[in-house]
Formats: structure tokens, sequence, C-alpha cells
């Protein structure tokens, strides 16, 4: 009993000083809360204190440096304004000393005006005195020559003429000589150094072809039952067959070689078979025609690489190996255009130009000639419309369009294509003149000679290569003559078509005869 009062005495006591504990703690607690809440209260007016003391010296800063700068600005403002007002001084100074200056001048210049006047006055006086003076003179010169003024003018001037005449004759004949001296050294060195190097065959192409026969007794296979084999082929073909004048042979005549060359395949072949009737005839002039084709085709294939021209159209290509059977005045002109062009690249080496550029004008100059028996117009036209149309440069359309001097070539290149051409035509046995082509020429070289005024007698000689006109002395002089030999080969050039070139030989002559009796 006596622990159990006492457990319940530790209990009372315990209940009754919790309490009490409790509010002793919450007194501290409150105490140390407020004490806090003063010290930061206290540090809270303190900071705002140093703040406001902060911002008031800051103010007053700002307030200090604003008064500055605008001290300083006005400070520039007064300098600049100073300095403007100077500079504007010294304008109006200058201003003011230019003004005077021309006031000077303008005040010299009136006295010069002023003694000007008077000095033309003087020498409108002076003028009137020398007319009176020159009129007397000439009156007087009049009187004592003769000759009235426009009767001397006329012979002071024909006495200028004729000697400004001779001294242009002298001189024109000075300086065509210098210049055709070196212009035919150079010239005739180009030349002989292309044609050197250069090495084309020529052949020279009639209107017949051969074809041997292994004997006689073929003929008669070939003309046929009633002359029916021999009528067909030269339907199909257009080539006239002619049998009996040639032993073992037959001729093959036409105008047109690829109908000739298509011919002579043909009856090869039908001779090599032996089977010879009109059917057999037909189909075999058919393949002659394919074939004649891949021969064209192959030599201009061939006629491009040998020159060494490369990205010319495959149909120029073609019409190009169609130039293997049409010649010019005998000589073929697949080969003449080959020539052309070494040639043309020759003389370009030579020079300095573009070879391969030269080289594709002198083999496309002609290329007008595959078609010009087909088409209307001159191989010229036709070569022109060709380029255009299978897009040649500017370059070589007018190279083929000037290569006979129709037009005026515009380039270097072009007038190598003129010379080459003519070179490749000219030389000896190349071509073949038509006699009358030959007699028209000689004939118009008198005639434009025998035009000029002066002139007693002209000849054509040396297969119109050259002209001998003879002047009656009386009406033409020296001076003349060189003028005259200067225009007639002017004339020849404009009114003619030629290879080569031709020599213009004035000649003038005086005789004296007298008889010892």
């Amino acid at each position: 009993m006596g622990w159990l009062w006492c457990v319940i005495t530790a209990v009372v006591v315990l209940v009754i000083s919790i309490p009490v504990t409790y509010n002793v703690a919450i007194s501290k607690y409150k105490s140390d809360v407020e004490s806090k809440i003063g010290s930061a209260e206290s540090r809270a007016r303190g900071i705002i204190d140093d703040a406001l003391k902060t911002a008031d010296a800051t103010k007053r800063e700002a307030a200090l440096e604003a008064k500055e700068e605008s001290i300083r600005v006005k400070n520039e403002l007064d300098k600049e304004s100073k300095e403007r007002r100077a500079e504007l001084q010294r304008l109006e100074k200058r201003v003011l000393d230019k003004e005077e200056a021309v006031e000077k001048k303008s005040n010299s210049l009136e006295k010069k005006e002023a003694k000007v006047q008077s000095k033309e006055v003087e020498l409108d006086k002076k003028q009137a005195e020398l007319d009176e003076l020159h009129v007397k003179t000439l009156q007087e010169l009049e009187r004592i020559s003769g000759l009235t003024s426009e009767q001397a003018k006329d012979h002071l001037l024909k006495s200028v003429e004729d000697d400004v005449k001779h001294e242009m004759a002298v001189v024109i004949k000075e300086t065509e000589a210098r210049a055709k001296d070196e212009a035919d050294k150079k010239a005739k060195n180009y030349i002989v150094q292309a044609i050197q190097k250069c090495a084309v065959d020529q052949v020279a192409e009639s209107t017949v072809s051969l074809v041997q026969l292994p004997s006689d007794e073929m003929k008669g296979p070939i003309i046929g039952r009633e002359g029916r084999n021999i009528r067909t082929l030269e339907q199909l073909t257009g080539v006239d067959l002619i049998i009996d004048d040639t032993p073992g042979a037959v001729v093959l005549s036409s105008f047109d070689p690829i109908r000739r060359e298509i011919a002579r395949i043909t009856l090869e072949k039908l001779i090599v078979d032996g089977r010879i009737h009109p059917a057999r005839i037909e189909e075999t002039v058919e393949k002659a025609k394919r074939e004649v084709e891949n021969q064209m085709r192959e030599a201009g294939e061939s006629a491009v690489l040998e020159v060494g021209v490369r990205g010319v159209n495959p149909e120029l290509v073609k019409l190009l190996g169609k130039m293997k059977y049409r010649t010019s005045f005998g000589q073929n002109v697949l080969l003449h255009s080959i020539e052309v062009a070494h040639l043309c690249g020759l003389f370009a080496a030579e020079i300095g130009l573009d070879v391969r550029m030269a080289k594709r004008a002198g083999l496309l100059h002609d290329i007008g000639k595959a078609l010009d028996k087909e088409m209307e117009g001159s191989h010229i036209q036709i070569g022109v419309d060709l380029c255009k149309k299978y897009k040649e440069t500017p370059l070589i359309i007018n190279a083929v369009a000037a290569h006979h001097g129709d037009c005026e070539p515009e380039s270097l290149i072009a007038v190598l294509v003129q010379a080459a051409d003519a070179i490749s035509a000219a030389r000896p046995g190349a071509r073949r003149d038509a006699l009358e082509t030959y007699t028209s020429r000689l004939k118009d070289l008198e005639e434009i000679a025998d035009s000029f005024k002066g002139v007693e007698k002209s000849f054509a000689i040396q297969a119109g290569r050259e002209i001998r006109v003879m002047v009656v002395p009386e009406q033409v002089s020296d001076a003349d003559m060189v003028l005259m030999a200067r225009g007639i080969s002017k004339q020849i050039e404009e009114s003619l078509t030629y290879p080569g070139q031709i020599k213009v030989n004035v000649i003038r002559e005086s005789r004296v005869t007298e008889f010892a009796k």
C-alpha cells in the first residue's frame, strides 16, 4: 500500500508539473522571438537608412555629372560657333577680293576692247587699200601678160595638175613596187612551202568508162534478144552502152559520173554472174546503187579523216563523198577540196591562224557542187545554204560564200581559201578549159583594154595570162601609163573570173624615122 501511494503521489506531481513547465517554455519562446524580431527590425531600419543615404549621394553625383556635361557641350558649341564665324569671315573676305579682281579685269578688258575696235577700224582701212592695190596689180598683170585672170588661173591649175599627176604616178609606182616585192617574196615563200608539203592525187575525169569483156561473144548476151537487155540496162542506169566500137570491151557514155559508175559496177557483176536478163539486170542495178552510196559515204569519211577535221555533220560527210563523182573542168572536186584543205592548213600554220578551222573551210568550200546539178542556184549559194542548215560557224559560211569573190571576205581564213582554191585550180594539168570559155576570156580582156582612152592596140597572149596594151605616145604620158595599167587591172578584177593572175603590160613607144638620100 505504501508503494501505491508513492506511485499515485508521483503521478499527481507529474500531472501538476506538466502545465507549469509548458507555460514556462512558452514564455521563454515568446521572449526569444520578440528579441529576434526587434533585432531584425533594427537591422532593417539600418539598411533602409543606408539605402537612403546611398541614393542621396548617387543623386548628387548624377546631378554633378549632368551639370559638368552640359557645361562641356556648351563650351564645344561655343568653340564651333566661333570657328564657323571665323570661316565665314574668311570666305567673305575671299569673295570680296575676287569681286575686286573681277572688277579690275573687267575694266582692263573694256580698255582692250576699245583698242581692238580702233585697230579694226584701221585694219578695215588698210584692207580696203590692199583690195584696191590688188585690183590695180591684177589689171597691170593682165595688161603685161595679155591674159585674163581666169585664163591665168586655168593655166596655173593645169600646170599644177600635171605636176601632181606626175608626182602621184611616181609615188604610186614606187609604193606598189615596194609592196609588191615584199608581198611577192612572202607569198611565194608561203605558196612554195605549202605546195611542197601538199601531195594530193589529181584525177582527170572523162565522160566515158570502159568495161573489159572476157570475149567478144559476151556482147550477145549483153544485147539480149531483140536488144531487150541493153535497153533495160540503159533505161535503169541512164547510160549509153556502145557495144561495137571497141573490140573486147563495152564503152559506157554519160555526163553523170555517178550513173556511169553504177552502170559499170552493174555490167561487171552481170558479166561475172553470166545470167543476163531484165529481172537480173534490175536486181543488180539496185545492188550497184547501194554499193555506190556506200562508196560515197566511205569516201566522205576518208576525206574528213585525211584532212583531220572533226564534228562534221554526217549529211555533209555524205555530200563530200558524193563529190568523188563530180568533176569541174575535168578536175575531181573531192580531191580538189582535199587539196584546198591541206593548202589552207599549211598557209594558216605559216601565218599563225587556226589550222583546223582553215582546213574545215577549205574542205567545205565547194560542198554546193554535190547538189548543183539537182537544185537551182549556183554552187556557192547552195553551199552557203547547206552550211547554214547543218549549223556551221559564220566564219565557215563566209569562207564558202567568198571563195569566188561573190562577197567580201570577213576573215583571213576566207582569203586563204580563195588563194588555195586558185592554186589548186590553176596549176598545170589540174583543169581543162572549154574552147568557148578560153576564147571568150581573151576577147573580154582585149575589149576592156581597148575601152581606155589613148589605147592603140591590145593583145591577149600566153593563154590569157598577159595582156599587152599599145598606147598612142602623144595622148598618154609616162605618168598616165601607170594610172592606165592600174585602171585596166582593177576593171579586169571586177569584170572577169579567171584562175591565177593576169599581167597587164602597157607599152608607150615613140619612133622617129628619117631617110638619108
